[in-house]
């Protein structure tokens, strides 16, 4: 799992240094999405972890 997050790092530091900080941004937020994905491919997300509601307590 570290060599993923080297490339991620490295892949962010390319982006950014030759697309600047919009390419940045915008190769973060797409491996986030992709990180989102993949965890649900793997079944290790549901998609009632975003959208669960909080019950109150009172």
């Amino acid at each position: 799992m570290a060599v993923v997050g080297m490339i991620a790092g490295m892949a962010l530091a390319f982006a950014g240094y030759f697309g600047g900080f919009g390419a940045f941004v915008l190769v973060a937020a797409l491996g986030a999405v992709g990180f989102v994905v993949g965890r649900f491919l793997d079944g290790d997300m549901d998609f009632g972890d975003f959208f669960r509601v909080r019950e109150r307590r009172r």
